[in-house]
């Protein structure tokens, strides 16, 4: 099994975007004013894995609120609630704290919790509310 994803690893692309330029530039807007001239180019973005494991979907309307997914989470980026006037506890996930392992997706029952293909998450605020799923 080792091997095998080994040479898997040593045949593939890799998945992260290289430096725009070939070699690092003295100045950035040198660099544009370049590109933009026709003189150099920018490597073109890879396009998104297939199975990559980015932002948790929370479907809150599937949840039964049975806290498995809370207990699973290595991060503790899962916490359990009871939202007023409803019977069922919720699940609130901070972001910012998220490893993306997705083992809380694997331990839904009623498949509540899906993967996305978003990750850039980045914000000066980690409980702005991109970062707060309920």
């Amino acid at each position: 099994m080792i091997f095998g994803t080994l040479l898997k690893q040593l045949i593939s692309r890799p998945a992260t975007n290289p430096f725009p330029v070939k070699y690092m530039p003295k100045s950035v807007t040198g660099v544009l004013k370049k590109v933009a001239a026709g003189q150099a180019a920018i490597h073109p973005p890879v396009p998104t894995p297939k199975d990559l494991r980015g932002k948790i979907a929370y479907d809150r309307e599937t949840c039964i609120g049975c806290g498995l997914c809370e207990k699973v989470c290595p991060a503790r980026v899962i916490e359990l609630y009871k939202p007023e006037g409803e019977e069922k506890n919720k699940i609130r996930m901070y972001v910012a704290r998220c490893t993306f392992c997705a083992q809380c997706v694997d331990a839904c029952p009623v498949n509540a919790l899906a993967t996305t293909e978003e990750f850039l998450l980045a914000s000066p605020d980690r409980f702005a509310e991109s970062l707060v799923v309920e």
